[in-house]
């Protein structure tokens, strides 16, 4: 199970930290990753977090938020800073068993809102 929290309502330049934490699963071996989809568009990915600790990110994000897990890897975050309108959209937390490939990622939790005016 993935449940996400960290999600609400902030002004453009202010930042959010999203939490994701996982249960049932012993993600050691595990991709981890952060997906959103705004309001008639397609599901992106934003970042995510392999094993060995290697990150990658979206463009549109690269620069302004980090990835991180803590040492059990049982629970990943997102730190987002200078957030834009655009940035708006529900934020998945995402596991895959295998890659980080977005095709990969198996096991999603419900998403978090976030809202930037």
């Amino acid at each position: 199970q993935l449940v996400e929290s960290g999600g609400g309502s902030v002004q453009a330049g202010g930042s959010l930290r999203l939490s994701c934490a996982a249960s049932g699963y012993t993600y050691s071996s595990y991709c981890m990753g952060w997906f959103r989809q705004a309001p008639g568009k397609e599901r992106e990915g934003v970042a995510a977090i392999d094993s060995d600790g290697s990150t990658s990110y979206a463009d549109s994000v690269k620069g302004r938020s980090t990835i991180s897990q803590n040492s059990a890897r049982n629970t990943v975050y997102l730190q987002m800073n200078s957030l834009q309108p655009e940035d708006t959209a529900m934020y998945y937390c995402a596991a895959s068993t295998s890659s980080c490939r977005p095709s990969d990622f198996g096991y999603w939790g419900q998403g978090t809102q976030v809202t930037v005016s």
